[in-house]
């Protein structure tokens, strides 16, 4: 009888089925986007990485590997091209984050019932197809345009400025598109900031400057370096952009690919400089990582 009623107890005691899938839930509901991210992203990028290393002959069939295609980008018209690109994602995310930050600050500080039609204007743009914006700036920016018109009418300027296929435009257009990844999370951050923190601050003697360096900007400061990140990666391959509205002045990383990829029996060199410009970027986001980190330990020193 006691065998029965111990045996009965450990039966109840044993997790049911429904017990075991509630404790595997959050790892099952991982799978997809697990299952998306090596689809989409690590088997695209491995293949990349082997392409890279793959020997062609004239007539485009593989005759082996090679680390020579590396060799091939040891110029200095490859470098210069990734530099350009660095230096455009640079200045977009530079921009994002003087206009952004202030942008963000105003929504949440003093948007009051506003502040869903602000967000709503931020993110209104993504709702239409990219290229329609691409085209609406030509008629802002062509010799008469929108641009051009006002300043002529406000005679700031004598003669109409050429701005279209200029670095102008690529910047505008970039900064124009890449803004609400800034503001966003910068936003979010701002949006959770304890106000009383400010109102402490300013009750024991700081000044404003003071209590936004000590206070305000440490806190949200991972979040500005997020939405850092979040412009300035895909601004560094940007294509569309620099091609439409930069025209042939200058070569970005993605123009360059692109040629080497739609070449005759280039596309090994269009991915070895994909891996190139890959480790270059990963550099320049540990360093970028680097230098947030230090402003953070100066501005946080002296604050126990």
């Amino acid at each position: 009888m006691e065998q029965v009623v111990a045996e009965n107890i450990q039966v109840k005691n044993q997790p049911s089925f429904w017990n075991k899938l509630k404790a595997q839930l959050p790892f099952a509901v991982g799978i997809p986007a697990i299952i998306w991210q090596v689809v989409f992203f690590y088997v695209p990028l491995l293949t990349i990485g082997i392409y890279s290393f793959l020997e062609v002959n004239e007539a485009g069939k593989i005759v082996g590997f090679t680390i020579n295609n590396f060799f091939s980008m040891a110029k200095w018209s490859y470098f210069n091209t990734i530099f350009q690109s660095i230096g455009l994602a640079l200045m977009t995310s530079i921009l994002c984050m003087v206009i952004g930050f202030p942008l963000s600050y105003f929504i949440a500080f003093r948007g009051g019932k506003y502040k869903t039609v602000f967000l709503f204007l931020l993110l209104v743009p993504f709702w239409t197809n990219f290229l329609l914006h691409i085209y609406a700036w030509f008629f802002v920016l062509e010799k008469e345009g929108f641009l051009n018109t006002l300043l002529l009418n406000l005679h700031i300027i004598q003669q109409p400025i050429h701005f279209l296929n200029s670095y102008f435009a690529v910047v505008l257009m970039m900064v124009y598109y890449y803004l609400p990844f800034m503001a966003l999370p910068i936003y979010s951050a701002l949006e959770r900031f304890d106000h009383s923190l400010l109102e402490a601050s300013l009750d024991l003697g700081a000044s404003k400057w003071q209590t936004y360096k000590k206070i305000l900007i440490p806190l949200v400061l991972s979040s500005i370096r997020g939405g850092v990140f979040l412009v300035y990666i895909p601004a560094f391959g940007e294509f569309v952009i620099p091609e439409l509205m930069g025209g042939d002045k200058k070569y970005y990383v993605g123009s360059v690919v692109s040629q080497f990829i739609l070449g005759e029996n280039t596309a090994q060199l269009g991915t070895a400089f994909t891996v190139l410009s890959i480790i270059i970027l990963l550099l320049t986001v540990g360093v970028i990582h680097q230098l947030f980190h230090f402003t953070q330990r100066q501005l946080t020193r002296g604050i126990q």
